[in-house]
């Protein structure tokens, strides 16, 4: 029988690759009384059969600068434990059969220039000299990437295991975690240790890295933990020649299948199209060590097919081994890290989509990092566990979209590209009305939003090129900026902060002064201790102690989660109302008409917020715009939103959707969260210092570091700075993410892009990254590139936006 100790400060859940990652790197921040439980041995789960590929290139620069940190921890961890990862750098291959992969190549290849990660395109037949097993007769092309490796999970596990027992951690196989204690405090409910069948473990910290059994724990303790098992299939293939252990790791994304080496010969596996999901996170099998699956021949059928056209050879060649492993899947396909709101002390990192091996190093140092600091160190909202609310946590729900999520690994990475399984989850009041108008919806936290409208009929389509909808958008941008528009924007998230705190709590977390006049409107961001950004939002002062918070649609849960940590209390009532903006120069006179209220310039200033009565219903309008133009935004009952909404479109308001909004907004250069303001950059590099109490006396939430980056930046500026670019070319369609050259060299990525109707070309945000100061001189005087998809095009870059 394990003997465990009473209490320990951190219990991690799970010895697989990850939690033995998160176990070493506490450790070597210096927490040292660490317990990691596991319910069978060392790797049994998920890691045990995972294909081993480390591939540095993701993207987001984030995402790549954490799988880089694994590689080299990977290649550097038996000089500390004298217990070999059998890591490689071998380098990969990624090949295109397709014109449409191609410029996803292409677009890569730009991507590692932005990062600083060699990467070179190549023709077919140097791919086959890199690659001699495969024919390359269909190849259109491929990309050569030096920084790609391999590694052995079971072996990188016991590597890290030791490495976390060297410096004082403990470790206890075979205990099963059954449960958790909990208690209620001053500060909200918090994990106080963890129940086992080897008996309870006072905790001061739980991390949950239980692979696909971490949604069942988390819900013993209502936290959400969305994922689901899908098999996940690969062969291991008698000798095959030219198979040697240097042998690089190949892609083949438009068959849907990778190689990499073993003993001589190939592991065989991919990523189908439409995945098969296994049993429900509350119903998995224990125990479950070191357990495959049946085999599946028919189902790995589409996989083995498109390999058999790529390595010809297979057709002569012996299986020694069908490897049949269920693996964890989330609904983004992004893994999940960090401490679970409403819960504090109880920490998440599971759901990795099958990268846990490439992942685990960086994700084990960040989740580790964000434990000690009390918040994360880096730019983590892509994989936070606070993107999800509670109602995406249905096991049915998620079944459905594991089996279109694991295909998504290999897909063509359509620019904005909408997952189809799993909708609808929630729908504006509007919803029947806008469909009956031609909307082609998009979906942000489960609400169906108008990305656009179309004719009778019409479909979203999928392209690097400009898109069929894209006139349509043009049509909805025209109406806003010289008539008027109506955006359905109910989606919008929406908190009342009310009582005798309310004021002081909003003026700690709020980095500008929100101590305003009742009926005034202020643009804020919440910032971290370290000056950067968690949130990007509106503060209105509705009372003398009320103020309604309205925020992005995708940080519901994020926003409610920091305001509860500081002390704020908050009423969640983004589904009490809906919201309609009302823009464009006809917007006053359109109110007007449906009004009895003042909407003058006098009357009704900008920033300001009233209670009005539109066709009759009482509602608050507020003078705010996200698309630079003259209008409101109209927040209304729910119950009461079609009658506004008909009213408006009487009035001659046309319909527009999401779509149309990032065009407006980037023609302003107004930023987006998530985009250019990140956990990675704070007001200075955004440009956005008048968004801050800075010139002001008041104190605030990371006000000392935004000012010691003030003094340290104050003799050269900022060496990062969000730009606005545009096109001289109306040619070239871009959305994000292209690199940016100066003078030939790369300098930087492009945040957000798309079509500027009112410009004539594509317009967007960049963050430029320079050796000197960035000054509306500096940028005159040089000159800027974009690359997209390998074709260079000259942009104009400015610290002012095209419409501002």
């Amino acid at each position: 029988m394990a003997d465990l100790p009473a209490r320990a400060r951190v219990v991690v859940v799970g010895g697989g690759v990850v939690g033995t990652s998160v176990a070493y790197h506490l450790t070597r921040l210096g927490w040292t009384d660490v317990l990691l439980l596991e319910q069978g041995s060392l790797s049994c789960g998920t890691t045990w059969h995972a294909a081993g590929l480390v591939g540095p290139l993701r993207a987001s620069e984030s995402g790549t600068r954490l799988v880089q940190y694994s590689a080299e921890l990977y290649a550097s961890l038996e000089a500390e434990t004298c217990l070999a990862t059998g890591y490689r750098n071998v380098g990969g291959v990624i090949v295109a059969r397709t014109p449409e992969r191609m410029v996803q190549l292409r677009r890569t290849a730009a991507n590692a220039a932005a990062y600083d990660l060699p990467c070179e395109l190549v023709s077919p037949a140097r791919a086959q000299e890199l690659w001699p097993p495969m024919q390359v007769d269909d190849l259109l092309g491929a990309i050569w990437l030096p920084g790609d490796g391999k590694v052995n999970p079971t072996d990188l596990t016991q590597s890290l295991a030791r490495g976390a027992r060297q410096r004082g951690a403990r470790i206890a196989e075979r205990v099963r975690v059954t449960g958790f204690t909990v208690a209620d405090g001053a500060a909200g409910r918090r994990v106080t240790g963890v129940v086992s069948d080897h008996g309870t473990v006072e905790a001061e910290v739980v991390v949950n890295c239980a692979g696909q059994w971490a949604k069942a724990l988390g819900d013993l303790v209502g936290v959400t933990v969305p994922l689901h098992s899908a098999e996940h299939f690969y062969v291991v293939t008698e000798a095959v020649p030219g198979a040697h252990p240097d042998l690089p790791i190949m892609r083949d994304p438009d068959g849907w299948t990778y190689f990499k080496e073993e003993t001589g010969g190939l592991v065989v596996g991919g990523f189908e199209p439409e995945a098969k999901p296994w049993r429900a996170p509350d119903d998995l099998p224990h125990p479950f060590e070191f357990q495959l699956l049946e085999e599946d021949w028919e189902h790995f059928s589409v996989l083995m097919d498109q390999a058999l056209l790529r390595i010809p050879v297979l057709e002569e060649t012996g299986i020694r081994k069908f490897y049949n492993g269920p693996e964890s899947f989330t609904p983004d396909n992004q893994f999940l890290l960090g401490e679970a709101p409403g819960l504090r002390g109880f920490f998440v990192g599971a759901g990795f989509n099958s990268v846990g091996i490439a992942s685990a190093g960086g994700a084990g140092r960040a989740l580790a990092e964000w434990i000690v600091s009390g918040e994360p160190q880096d730019d983590l909202v892509g994989v936070d566990v606070r993107r999800f609310a509670p109602f995406q946590a249905d096991n049915g729900w998620l079944r459905s979209r594991v089996a279109e999520v694991l295909g998504l690994h290999y897909a063509v990475p359509w620019p904005n590209r909408e997952l189809e399984t799993g909708r609808p989850q929630r729908r504006s009041p509007l919803h029947e009305r806008t469909a009956a108008a031609g909307a082609l919806f998009g979906t942000r936290m489960g609400w169906e939003r108008p990305n656009v409208f179309g004719p009778p009929g019409a479909r979203l389509d999928y392209s690097w090129e400009k898109p069929a909808w894209l006139p349509w958008s043009g049509a909805e941008q025209r109406a806003t900026r010289t008539d008027a528009a109506v955006f359905d924007q109910t989606s919008f998230s929406k908190y009342v902060v009310a009582g005798p705190d309310a004021l002081a709590g909003l003026q700690w977390v709020c980095a500008a002064d929100v101590d305003v006049p009742v009926g005034c409107c202020v643009y804020t961001p919440f910032l971290n201790e370290r000056g950067t950004y968690e949130a990007d939002l509106t503060v209105t002062r509705t009372g003398p102690e009320e103020f309604l918070l309205v925020s992005s649609s995708a940080t519901t849960v994020r926003d409610l989660d920091w305001l509860a940590r500081h002390g704020v209390a908050a009423q969640d009532v983004t589904e009490a109302y809906a919201v309609l903006g009302v823009m464009g120069p006809r917007s006053r006179s359109l109110l007007a008409s449906r009004s009895p209220d003042d909407w003058s310039e006098e009357g009704f200033p900008f920033a300001t917020s009233r209670e009005v009565t539109v066709a009759g219903v009482p509602l608050r309008a507020t003078r705010m715009t996200y698309v630079g133009e003259l209008g409101w935004e109209l927040l209304v009952a729910a119950s009461d939103a079609v009658a506004v909404y008909e009213a408006v479109r009487a009035g001659g308001a046309t319909d527009a959707g999401y779509y149309a909004i990032e065009s407006l907004r980037l023609e302003k250069g107004y930023r987006a969260f998530g985009r250019e303001l990140t956990p990675d950059l704070g007001p200075i590099e955004a440009g956005l210092v008048f968004a801050t109490g800075l010139a002001g006396d008041g104190d605030f939430l990371g006000r000392s570091a935004l000012e010691a980056h003030r003094a340290a930046l104050a003799a050269g500026g900022p060496r990062r700075r969000v730009v606005s670019f545009v096109v001289e070319s109306p040619e070239p369609m871009l959305w994000g993410g292209e690199l940016l050259l100066r003078d030939g060299h790369p300098t930087g990525q492009v945040t957000s892009a798309a079509w500027g109707e009112t410009v004539g070309s594509c317009v967007g945000l960049a963050l430029l990254r320079s050796d000197g100061a960035v000054t509306a001189e500096s940028l005159a005087g040089a000159a800027f590139e974009v690359d997209v998809a390998g074709e260079r095009y000259p942009v104009r870059v400015a610290l002012r936006a095209p419409l501002a």
